[in-house]
This record gives structure tokens, C-alpha cells and sequence, in this order.
């Protein structure tokens, strides 16, 4: 992964703004406490994405990060992140256990729950972040396992270490086809780690059907920009039928059809009132979304807000007078 980040190049006076900012967009609001004075301060960070997991390769001098009860609260998508010790130490504390990390060792902390990082020797970190959600795990697991060393005694964290460091950095699985298929993998592994370091493997299968509606809810907001997002290739991401699908919707009251378009709807009125709404024009950003039909967008997005798509833009940006 090629940083985006390095404070080498940053005026001491805005490398805490700088880094707090670039943590806080790309993975998780945390207080950060910087050991060294600005102009001692060095950060070098890589990110990325794979699918839903945000990734973070971090080196850093020595460094506090608070997750506090009040950033907690704020919480819009609960997260569950995978912490990866490459070199030196450091401490994971969280529901009122703390963990020492060693080379080799991994360890788990949830959003939801305040936590705190100590790197007293610095940082050489990898963060991988899951959503909640595609863990599909229970919550007490989670919390019995948040801030427990995922160490050498265990032989799946062991091959858990040596794939998510090479993931974390690896930029050409961060792209296209190969992201694609390596998300999933990347859960399952994450989850077999977990269930085997907790000792209760029965626990993780419960709630795999129980949280597949949420679940396929975040699969299609993650595609919804898609043109080829069908019944038939939501069911085959979750590996079940386009009957189970659309049962499991129902339950949940759900019409897919219905939910798919209403959000598509949904990100066509922002770019219309956003900045760039009008640097393209009114068809490619329906098109953008999944609407081929021009005249049936303005039909639907009429129907669904009351004013046409042209009208709704042209409020957003009015001409200035001359």
C-alpha cells in the first residue's frame, strides 16, 4: 500500500490536525495523543479499502488513541477492527481487560465500546476494519474476545497474522476482480479466529441467519451503483436462493425491487444538490445510479418527491444574478 499520509512533508504546526483528520475520514473517530512534540512528530500512513473492510498500515512515534464513551455513542456503522503487531509492542484495553501485543500477535476492539491504544515504543501497526455486521458473530462473543491476545498459541490467528499483514499492504488486491474476491475469505477467516480463540465454534452459526437480512441490506447499499445488481446476484453473494432471499426480505418487510430504488432515488437527489450536480447532465447521473431510462427517472423521482429532477437541481444551484 503507497502511503497517502507522511508527516515528513507536513509543517510541525499541522501534523496533529492533519493526522486526526486523515484517522477520523478514513477509519474510526479517536482522541490521539501524541508523545513527542510537533515538530518531533512522525506518521506514515497507508490506507485503503477491500469491498466493506477499510485498511490501515501504520508507522508512527509513540502514540495514545482514545476511543471515549462519548465517540462511542456517535457510532453510525458499528465496527468490529483487526489490530496486527509487526514490530515492537503494544497495549489493547477494553471491557476492562488489557492485552500486551508482541510481534506475531493480533487482537480485536469494537466501536461500539470505548477502548484504548498504547504504543509507548511507537507504532508498526496494521488495522483492518469489519463491519459488524458482515461478522455476523454474537455480542457476547464479541465482547468476551475484544482485547484478548490472538497469538502464536493459536494455530488459525497464526494464519490470520501472515494474511492480513500481506493484505494490509498489498495494493493489487485492493482493486477490481481481486478485492472482490477476496472479502469474503477475509470475514470467514476473521470469524474462524474469533469462534476458535473463544472456544465455542457453535456460536457463530445462529446468528449467520439471523443477521442475513442486515447483512444483504449492506451488500446492495454497497453496490447499489451497479447496473447488473439483481435477486439472482444478491442471493448468490450470501450463498443462499432467490426464493431464501426474498423471504428473508419479507420478514423483514422488505420489497427488494421497492428498497433498491428508493435508495438509487435516494443518491440521485444528493448529486443533483451536491457541487458537481451540474457538471453532468441529469441522465448520466440516473444512469450512474442504475436508471436507463431517462424519462422513467423523472417519472419516478417526481412521483417519489414531489418536483421534477430539473426543478429539484436548479433550486440547489440557483443562477446568480447578474
Amino acid at each position: 500500500m503507497s502511503p497517502v499520509l507522511d508527516t515528513a512533508f507536513i509543517p510541525p504546526r499541522d501534523r496533529e490536525e492533519v493526522v486526526r483528520n486523515a484517522v477520523w475520514k478514513s477509519m474510526v473517530a479517536v482522541d490521539i495523543d501524541h508523545r513527542p512534540p510537533a515538530e518531533d512528530i512522525s506518521v506514515r500512513i497507508g490506507l485503503g479499502a477491500v469491498g466493506p473492510l477499510r485498511i490501515c498500515s501504520a508507522q508512527a512515534t509513540a502514540v495514545t488513541l482514545r476511543r471515549t464513551e462519548r465517540l462511542a455513542r456517535k457510532d453510525e456503522e458499528p465496527a468490529v477492527t483487526l489490530g496486527v503487531q509487526m514490530t515492537g509492542s503494544s497495549m489493547v484495553v477494553q471491557n476492562g481487560r488489557q492485552c500486551l501485543l508482541r510481534p506475531g500477535d493480533c487482537a480485536v476492539f469494537e466501536s461500539i465500546t470505548p477502548y484504548t491504544l498504547l504504543y509507548d515504543e511507537g507504532v508498526d501497526y496494521r488495522f483492518i476494519r469489519f463491519p459488524r455486521a458482515a461478522l455476523a458473530l454474537p455480542d457476547r462473543l464479541l465482547r468476551d474476545i475484544a482485547a484478548v491476545p490472538l497469538g502464536p498459541d493459536n494455530p488459525i490467528a497464526r494464519l490470520a497474522f501472515t494474511y492480513f499483514s500481506h493484505l494490509a499492504v498489498s495494493d493489487e488486491l485492493h482493486q477490481g476482480v481481486h478485492a472482490d474476491a477476496v472479502v469474503a475469505p477475509s470475514v470467514e477467516l476473521l470469524r474462524a479466529v474469533l469462534t476458535s480463540q473463544h472456544g465455542n465454534t457453535g456460536l457463530a452459526r445462529a446468528p449467520l441467519e439471523a443477521t442475513l437480512s442486515l447483512r444483504v441490506t449492506h451488500y446492495i447499499r454497497q453496490h447499489l451503483a451497479d447496473r447488473d445488481l439483481s435477486a439472482a446476484r444478491i442471493a448468490a453473494a450470501h450463498d443462499i436462493s432467490v426464493r431464501h432471499l426474498y423471504a428473508v426480505l419479507s420478514r423483514s418487510g422488505i420489497s427488494l425491487g421497492d428498497w433498491i430504488r428508493t435508495r438509487r432515488l435516494a443518491e440521485c437527489r444528493r448529486e443533483l444538490a451536491g457541487p458537481n450536480g451540474q457538471l453532468r447532465t441529469i441522465a448520466a447521473i440516473a444512469r450512474s445510479w442504475g436508471f436507463m431510462d431517462a424519462t422513467h427517472f423523472s417519472k419516478v423521482f417526481k412521483q417519489t418527491y414531489g418536483i421534477s429532477p430539473r426543478t429539484w437541481r436548479d433550486q440547489n444551484h440557483p443562477r446568480s444574478s447578474a
